[in-house]
């Protein structure tokens, strides 16, 4: 997988980062948290501070399109994101939680 910065907006107010991105991926869409790991690598960021918002392939294509908040602190991101988006991106939650959420989509599929 391979992500490219198609835009970056400071947003110092809420000190954060707004990022869109490129994804050009070689099978099916890589899952949000596979694309938070590899944008955080990217900004030499921690994966806690980074809160993928929306990620848009279009039908039959290897190319999506994303945004992304990125936080100065993972408490920054607490305070201002929607808890729906912390729990969508695994932010806040044990690393044991989240490997178990992972377990039990999988057994549901």
């Amino acid at each position: 997988m391979d992500v490219d910065i198609i835009e970056e907006d400071e947003n110092p107010m809420l000190h954060r980062t707004d990022v869109t991105f490129e994804l050009t991926h070689d099978d099916a869409t890589p899952s949000r948290l596979q694309v938070r790991d590899s944008l955080a690598a990217k900004l030499n960021k921690d994966a806690n501070e980074v809160v993928v918002r929306n990620l848009d392939t279009k039908f039959g294509m290897r190319k999506t399109v994303g945004a992304a908040k990125v936080y100065e602190t993972a408490d920054a991101a607490t305070e201002v994101e929607q808890d729906h988006m912390l729990e969508r991106n695994k932010i806040g939650v044990d690393a044991d939680e989240a490997a178990d959420d992972t377990e039990a989509e999988a057994e549901e599929a």
